[in-house]
C-alpha cells in the first residue's frame, strides 16, 4: 500500500511532464515510515532557487499537481510544520551529442589486357566523406523529496530524468 501511494504520486507528475517522452522515472522510500500517519504537509520551496530555470506556468503546474495528489489522500496543506515537508529541485544541463556519418564512393577502375592472356592489373579510385553533426540539447532532472518533520529523515524521493 505504501509503495502504491508513492508510485501514484510519481506517475501523476510523470503525466504532467508528458513532453518528456523518454523520461526515466524512479522512486524510493523509507520502508519503516508509516505513510498513513501523515495528515498534513508543507512546502519548503525550491532548493537552491532551482525554480528559476523554468517558467511560472510550469512552476504552478508542478505545485498544483503535487497539491492535488495530497488532497486526494486527505492530506491538508499547512504553511509551516506539517507532518511532512516537500522540497523540489530541478537541474538543467546543457549537452551536445555528436554523430558521424561516412559515405563511401568506390571503385572507378579499369583493367585491360594485351593480346593473349598478358596484361596489366586494374587501377581504381575510391573516396569517402565523413560528416560530423553536433546537436545541442537540454537535459533535465526533477527531484521531489518528502521529509518527516518529526524525525527530519527523508521518507520518500521521486526522480524524473
Amino acid at each position: 500500500m505504501k509503495q502504491k501511494k508513492s508510485t501514484l504520486l510519481l506517475m501523476t507528475l510523470a503525466l504532467w511532464l508528458g513532453t518528456l517522452a523518454h523520461a526515466q522515472i524512479t522512486s524510493d522510500f523509507d520502508k519503516t515510515a508509516d505513510f498513513s500517519a501523515y495528515k498534513t504537509y508543507n512546502f519548503a520551496g525550491w532548493v537552491d532557487n532551482s525554480d528559476q530555470v523554468i517558467n511560472e506556468l510550469d512552476r504552478n503546474r508542478i505545485t498544483s499537481s503535487i497539491k492535488n495528489e495530497f488532497d486526494a489522500r486527505d492530506m491538508s496543506f499547512q504553511k509551516e510544520k506539517g507532518d511532512v515537508t516537500i522540497t523540489l529541485f530541478i537541474v538543467i544541463d546543457k549537452k551536445t551529442s555528436k554523430t558521424a556519418y561516412t559515405d563511401y564512393v568506390g571503385g572507378m577502375g579499369y583493367a585491360g589486357r594485351w593480346g593473349y592472356g598478358y596484361g596489366y592489373g586494374g587501377m581504381g579510385m575510391g573516396s569517402s566523406t565523413t560528416t560530423i553533426q553536433e546537436d545541442d540539447y537540454m537535459e533535465g532532472t526533477f527531484v521531489i523529496d518528502m521529509y518527516d518533520n518529526e524525525t527530519k529523515k527523508l521518507v520518500w524521493q521521486g526522480i524524473i530524468k
